[in-house]
C-alpha cells in the first residue's frame, strides 16, 4: 500500500472517530504487510509491543502521571491560586492574571492541561464571577491557562516526543521552562488585551500588605520545593529523567500524606486513574511506533523530505509552513494524536534542515497547545463547559481569542530566537 493511500485512510479513520491507537496500528499493519508480507508484519507488531512494553524509559510516563494525580489529590491548587491572587488582585484584571499564574504553577507539578483547566475552573471561576468578571474573560483565562500544563515540565507530551525521537527527556524538560514562562507572561498580557477589546470595567481589589502576601505564599512552598527538586536534580545531573519521575512520585505521595489527604479510597481512585491513563497512552504510543515502521518502509519521510528540500525555500520558510500546518491540524486533532501523527513525518525534515531536535520538540508542543483551545476540538473549552454548564460554548471560544493571538506571537519568538529554548539545556 503506497503511503498516500495509507495516509488518506488514516485521516479518514481519525475523522470518523476511531481512536488513534487503533487507527495507527491498523493502517501500519496493513501497510507493512502489503510491503514485506503478512508473517513479517505479524512478527514486527509483536516485537514492537513486547519490546516497548518492557522499556525502562517508558516507566517515566506512569510515574509522572502518578505525581500529577497525587498533587491533584493533595488539593494544593487552592493554595497556589490564593498565593497568585494575593500578589495580583490589586491590578486591573488581577483575578484573571492570578488564574493564569496559578494554572502555570499547578501545571508545573501536575503536567496535565485537562486536569489544570478542570481544577482551576472550580476554584477561580466562582471568585471571578463574584467580583464582576464576564464569563467570556473568566472562562477564556482558565481554558487558556490550562494549556500551560502541556509545556511547563514535567510534560507528558514532551516525554512522548522524546521517546519517539530518542531525545534526552531531561533536556526537553529544561528546554520547556523559558517558553512556559513566556506563555504565562503572554497570557497575562492577553487578559489586558481582552479588557481593552471588550471595554470591560472591573474594579481592582484592595492591595494586601507585604506580610499578608508572604503569608499567602507560604502555602505553595511544598509545590515549589517539589518542582525545584525534580528539575534541579535533572539539571545538576543528580538523577536522570526516569529517576526524577520516581523521586517526584515518591515526594508527591509524602506531600499528600503530610497534608492528611492520603486516604485509602482517594488513593485507590488515584492509582486506578493513573493506570487507566497509562494504558491508553501506551496503546497509542505503541501504535505510533509501529506506524513509524510503515512510514520508513513506504518511503513517506524520504519523499516528503525530498519534496520540501526541492522547493528551494529557506529553512525559516519551511518552519513557517510547518507552523501553519500544525495550526490547522490543531483545530481538528487533540494534542496527543497530533504529536503521534506528525512527529515521524516532520522530524526527519527539520533535522535535515539543520534545526536542533530539542528546539523542534518544544516548538511542536507549543504549537500543539493551541489544539486545546481552538475550535472545533478545543478539549480545555469542553472541560470548562462541563464546569460552567450555563456558559455557551461559543462564548468560551470567543474568550480564548486574545490568548490564541499571544500563542502565535510566542511561536514567532521561538522561531526567531531559538536561544529561548536552548539556553538552559545547553548549560547542563
Amino acid at each position: 500500500m503506497d503511503w498516500p493511500i495509507g495516509t488518506a485512510i488514516l485521516f479518514a479513520m481519525l475523522f470518523a472517530g476511531i481512536p488513534i491507537g487503533y487507527a495507527l496500528t491498523l493502517v501500519g499493519f496493513v501497510g507493512v504487510a502489503s510491503i514485506i508480507g503478512m508473517d513479517p508484519a505479524l512478527a514486527m507488531i509483536g516485537q514492537v509491543y513486547v519490546d516497548s512494553g518492557r522499556s525502562y524509559t517508558l516507566s517515566v510516563v506512569p510515574l509522572f502521571l502518578l505525581m500529577g494525580n497525587m498533587i491533584v489529590q493533595s488539593k494544593i491548587a487552592d493554595e497556589i491560586y490564593d498565593a497568585a491572587n494575593a500578589w495580583l488582585r490589586h491590578r486591573k484584571g488581577g483575578l484573571a492574571m492570578a488564574t493564569v499564574v496559578a494554572c502555570g504553577g499547578f501545571g508545573s507539578v501536575c503536567g496535565s492541561s485537562l486536569a489544570t483547566a478542570a481544577t482551576m475552573g472550580k476554584i477561580a471561576l466562582p471568585a471571578m464571577r463574584r467580583h464582576g468578571y464576564s464569563d467570556r474573560l473568566a472562562t477564556g483565562s482558565i481554558a487558556a491557562g490550562g494549556t500551560l500544563g502541556i509545556i511547563i515540565p514535567p510534560s507528558v507530551i514532551l516525554v512522548i516526543y522524546g521517546i519517539l525521537t530518542q531525545q534526552d527527556i531531561g533536556k526537553l524538560f529544561l528546554a520547556g521552562i523559558i517558553p512556559g514562562l513566556l506563555g504565562v507572561i503572554g497570557y497575562m498580557l492577553a487578559v489586558r488585551l481582552s479588557l481593552i477589546i471588550s471595554r470591560e470595567e472591573i474594579t481592582p481589589l484592595s492591595k494586601l500588605s507585604l506580610t499578608e502576601r508572604l503569608v499567602a505564599t507560604r502555602g505553595v512552598a511544598p509545590a515549589l520545593a517539589l518542582f525545584a527538586f525534580v528539575l534541579g536534580g535533572i539539571y545538576l545531573g543528580v538523577f536522570t529523567a526516569t529517576e526524577a519521575a520516581g523521586m517526584g512520585a515518591g515526594a508527591s505521595i509524602l506531600l499528600t500524606a503530610f497534608r492528611g489527604r492520603l486516604t485509602p479510597r482517594a488513593t485507590l481512585a488515584t492509582l486506578f486513574d493513573t493506570g487507566k491513563t497509562t494504558a491508553v497512552m501506551f496503546f497509542v504510543l505503541f501504535g505510533a511506533l509501529y506506524f513509524l515502521n510503515y512510514v520508513n518502509l513506504s518511503g513517506l519521510s524520504t519523499d516528503i523530505r525530498g519534496w520540501v528540500l526541492g522547493l528551494d525555500m529557506p529553512p525559516i520558510g519551511v518552519i513557517l509552513m510547518i507552523m501553519l500546518m500544525l495550526l490547522v491540524l490543531g483545530s481538528l486533532l487533540e494534542s496527543l494524536s497530533m504529536v503521534m501523527l506528525v512527529t515521524p513525518i516532520l522530524f526527519p525534515i527539520v533535522t535535515a534542515l539543520g534545526f536542533d531536535p530539542i528546539w523542534f520538540g518544544v516548538f511542536l508542543v507549543v504549537a500543539t497547545e493551541l489544539s486545546y483551545i481552538t475550535p472545533p476540538m478545543g478539549m480545555n473549552v469542553f472541560v470548562l463547559r462541563v464546569v460552567a454548564k450555563d456558559v455557551p460554548i461559543g462564548q468560551i471560544f470567543r474568550g480564548v481569542v486574545p490568548f490564541v493571538i499571544m500563542d502565535v506571537i510566542r511561536l514567532m519568538l521561538l522561531i526567531g530566537f531559538p536561544i529561548l529554548v536552548l539556553l538552559i539545556p545547553n548549560a547542563m
